[in-house]
């Protein structure tokens, strides 16, 4: 296996010069043959050499070589990677749109992970699993120091092998063990949709651009329309993108057949450049608002980049993270594999999607730090002039290319301060005694299992004076939260808030947990009081269309 991976390493070392040379050196075709390649595989094997020797710890072959092939990659662009078995083959699950496993979204808190939610029809549901249940075991190893991510790993696995895990309920004095046989879970891209108020529905597609994505979305629209929708909230926020097919399919619901949704120049046989097109038959014509913020990316670039530069419906919330690069997997040996860049996007007008990453670290890239961000530090009364390429769009608009989508209107996201983290956690702590049925006088919250009911009404889960006030005893006897008297006046609505998600969470599911969330997030209100333009913008859009079809 050492031995394996250390020729491995030598070998992608050989081939990245050589790549090297072929895009630097293009021009000079008869050059190929130079010691460059060479010279560096030699250095590369005379360093893992110098390592093995002198190194006061065994080398792990297989960890060098996979450190190597990231680093040349990034060398190249912030976004093309290295894929780790375990890595790739969670990749290809998430295309598909479904994983094996058990079925629970879980949350990690102070003292562990517990149980958020439970879904319907997976081994988690049969296996009697419920909101709060906290992870004690899995498959004999203690589980209580783990992060989210080593619980989430540890109860994954084949379809049909059996899974053991031992978890500390509420409303149970000993830890209750469980035997789970794995099975697949879906993993959608639309997390949940419903209806807000005057006519406007809420679709949540923020699970990624997945292999059922339209189907998805056309299923919920249909739902929505039985409910009386004429207005769509369609939330693109913190979806990392996907696969293309898809973002051209959900643009294809807004934008009629034969509209250019995105280019995509690249110069190689795996992406040549080309207009992509809305395709099928079915527009819908509605008032549309489009959420996005700084986690949006590259397939959701794509709908809410079309979508603004043909004004056919509004964008509201932050900047996007501007991913505007294609990247193709590419199989290596040992079950491995890469994301290599092999195109840019651009949007149907010609903004590039892509922010620039030419200088700072891949920390800057990640967290939109860049020296050169002059908008940052402009004077509020002289902005700095917008960065980018100036591109009319639709109407004569000029938009700004190179940096991701700006959107139409500005809107701040809910914010979460160390003080409302900590009342998070102390509404969950308080929930999860509540529905075990060990807040004194209200029993009558005891919850058993879920009931898979997607949506809240209004009237439902109401935080009354006596819930708040057996919810401040609770805080104020539990000395880890670190909160007093005084942070819960400070934050009393909010707590209010935050005890009707969990409660909603506990008793329906996580989707109708998010909705109560949902209700007062500022981005989502911002795109309601939008919904009049959106409107305006909707009925331009289709005299314009009328007009040139």
């Amino acid at each position: 296996m050492e031995k394996r991976f250390r020729n491995f390493g030598l070998l992608v070392v050989a081939l990245g010069a050589l790549a090297g040379g072929l895009f630097v050196r293009l021009p000079n075709r008869t050059d190929y043959s130079g010691v460059e390649s060479p010279e560096i595989a030699a250095n590369y094997s005379e360093a893992l050499s110098v390592i093995e020797d002198n190194y006061i710890a065994p080398v792990d072959h297989e960890k060098v070589a996979e450190s190597s092939i990231q680093g040349m990659l990034w060398a190249l662009d912030p976004h093309s990677s290295f894929f780790n078995r375990e890595e790739l083959k969670k990749l290809y699950e998430e295309q598909s749109s479904r994983f094996f496993g058990i079925g629970v979204s879980i949350l990690q808190h102070r003292d562990g992970v517990y149980v958020q939610s439970v879904v319907s029809g997976t081994p988690a549901e049969k296996a009697g699993l419920r909101y709060g249940d906290k992870f004690v075991e899995i498959d004999g190893k203690n589980s209580e120091k783990w992060t989210s991510a080593e619980v989430s790993k540890n109860v994954r696995g084949v379809r049909g092998s059996l899974v053991k895990i031992k978890i500390d309920r509420a409303s149970e004095a000993n830890p209750i063990e469980m035997e789970l046989t794995r099975d697949g879970v879906p993993f959608p891209s639309v997390r949940n949709f419903f209806m807000l108020r005057d006519g406007t529905g809420y679709i949540g597609l923020t699970g990624g651009f997945q292999e059922t994505t339209s189907e998805e979305l056309d299923r919920a629209i249909t739902e929505l329309k039985k409910s009386g929708m004429k207005n769509l909230i369609l939330d693109l926020r913190g979806n990392p993108g996907g696969l293309l097919p898809q973002a051209i399919e959900v643009s294809s619901r807004f934008i009629p057949r034969g509209q250019t949704i995105v280019s995509v120049k690249g110069r190689s046989r795996f992406s040549k450049s080309e207009d992509l097109r809305a395709v099928g038959s079915r527009v819908e014509n509605f008032p549309l608002v489009v959420l996005i913020n700084g986690f949006s990316a590259s397939a959701s670039e794509i709908v809410a980049g079309a979508i603004q530069d043909y004004g056919r419906g509004i964008i509201v919330g932050d900047e996007s993270f501007g991913k505007g690069l294609v990247q193709r997997v590419f199989s290596l040996p040992a079950g491995t594999g890469m994301s290599l860049t092999t195109a840019r996007y651009y949007t149907p007008f010609g903004r590039s999607l892509q922010r620039d990453y030419s200088s700072g670290s891949i920390y800057d890239y990640y967290n939109h730090q860049t020296n050169s961000d002059s908008n940052s530090k402009a004077d509020a009364n002289s902005p700095a002039p917008p960065k980018g390429d100036a591109v009319p769009t639709a109407g004569g608009r000029i938009l700004y290319g190179g940096r991701g989508i700006e959107p139409d209107l500005k809107a701040p996201p809910l914010i979460f301060s160390p003080l409302r983290q900590r009342m998070n956690e102390a509404a969950f702590y308080f929930t999860r005694q509540l529905v075990a049925g060990k807040i004194s006088g209200l029993e009558e919250f005891r919850v058993g299992t879920q009931k898979n009911i997607q949506t809240v009404r209004p009237d439902e889960f109401v935080v009354t004076d006596k819930i708040l006030e057996a919810f401040k005893m609770f805080v104020l006897s539990d000395t880890k939260n670190g909160l007093s008297s005084e942070n819960l006046k400070a934050q009393l609505d909010y707590a209010k808030w935050r005890i009707r998600e969990e409660l909603a969470t506990a008793t329906y599911s996580g989707e109708a947990g998010s909705q109560v969330l949902l209700e007062n997030d500022p981005q989502v209100l911002k795109g309601l009081d939008s919904i009049p333009e959106a409107a305006r913008m909707a009925l331009s859009f289709q005299k314009t269309i009328t007009s040139v079809g």
